[in-house]
């Protein structure tokens, strides 16, 4: 189950799995800035290929194979006919759930090109952790659109490009709109509260973990993540000292690694039950350095609820807000 989690973190690292042709889709380009179109109107966007992608209208019937692109359609309402790893999606992205009749196209980053061809998709969005020779057959029978999932030198920005670039796809500009809008006040809300609360400058490591043999593997979310940068936005100050990679900013660190974030500080995780016990709770239990740790004595370890998907748009983004504040200022 944690590949189901983690294939969309460790984009480069999937991509090199399964084919080493994938660096070659990573170059930064975004949505051409045009108006958006009218119903039947053609435009044409550019992907982060740099490749241009010319539709007669707004797609409808969408298929998307990483979970973030999928949350972005939900989001704006245009329920994706086609998405890889359905039951995944629905354990980790609970802020835009799927409905009715949507198909399982198969793994992410090694989708089902069948399966996808008998959907008669009008647009199928993907990241780079798709390789170029199973893009390159699906593109004989559909348009396909390679979006760069994040960008630790603008995370904000890259989420908002995405979701007006899908926006501008399906014709739904104007949910776009509110969607950023509405992001954009529950942080300023969330800013509030920890304000309020007497906790701006409160310092938090953020990660999450995974048994790997017996033995935790920590992951953690540095400078330029996407939590991260909205935790900043809150008004909280990140711990960690380490350096990430340089699209989701995360990097590696075990339990001896913990002892070099301090006393004052929140340790914060993220796991989820499907995939067995807790990492931590159970992991570390009578572990002597982590039960060592000042922030452990002191009991200042939070995990968030389940389902908050960590690498994706407004309204996972919002969810964190709604987590992290009720965690910190009640």
């Amino acid at each position: 189950m944690r590949g189901r989690r983690i294939v969309v973190a460790l984009g480069a690292a999937v991509a090199a799995l399964v084919l080493a042709a994938c660096g070659t889709t990573e170059a930064p380009a975004d949505a051409a800035a045009a108006p958006g179109p009218a119903s039947g109107e053609a435009f044409t966007v550019t992907d982060a290929r740099g490749k241009q992608i010319t539709f007669d209208g707004p797609a409808t019937r969408a298929v998307g194979l990483e979970w973030n692109v999928v949350e972005h359609l939900v989001s704006l309402g245009v329920m994706p006919v086609g998405v890889a790893d359905v039951e995944g999606y629905g354990a980790w992205v609970q802020a835009a759930p799927l409905s009715g009749d949507v198909t399982d196209v198969g793994v992410r980053g090694e989708p089902s090109i069948e399966a996808i061809a008998q959907l008669r998709p009008d647009v199928v969005l993907t990241t780079p952790d798709v390789n170029e020779g199973a893009l390159a057959q699906i593109e004989a029978f559909a348009p396909v659109v390679v979006v760069r999932p994040a960008d630790t030198s603008d995370p904000l920005g890259q989420m908002r490009r995405n979701v007006e670039l899908v926006g501008q796809i399906t014709g739904k500009q104007a949910e776009a709109e509110q969607l950023l809008a509405g992001f954009d006040a529950a942080l300023a809300e969330g800013a509030k509260r920890i304000a309020d609360a007497g906790l701006t400058g409160r310092r938090i490591a953020f990660a999450d973990g995974w048994l790997d043999g017996g033995r935790l593997a920590i992951r953690p979310f540095t400078d330029g993540s996407l939590v991260e940068t909205v935790s900043q936005e809150l008004g909280l100050v990140n711990a960690w000292q380490l350096t990430g990679d340089a699209d989701y900013g995360l990097a590696s660190t075990d339990v001896e690694g913990l002892t070099q974030l301090g006393a004052d500080v929140e340790f914060v995780y993220w796991t989820n039950d499907v995939e067995g016990p807790d990492p931590f709770v159970d992991g570390l239990a009578g572990n002597a350095v982590w039960e060592s740790l000042p922030f452990v004595q002191a009991g200042d370890v939070t995990r968030l609820p389940d389902g908050i998907w960590m690498f994706g748009g407004p309204a996972s983004m919002r969810q964190y807000v709604d987590a992290i504040t009720a965690a910190l200022a009640g």
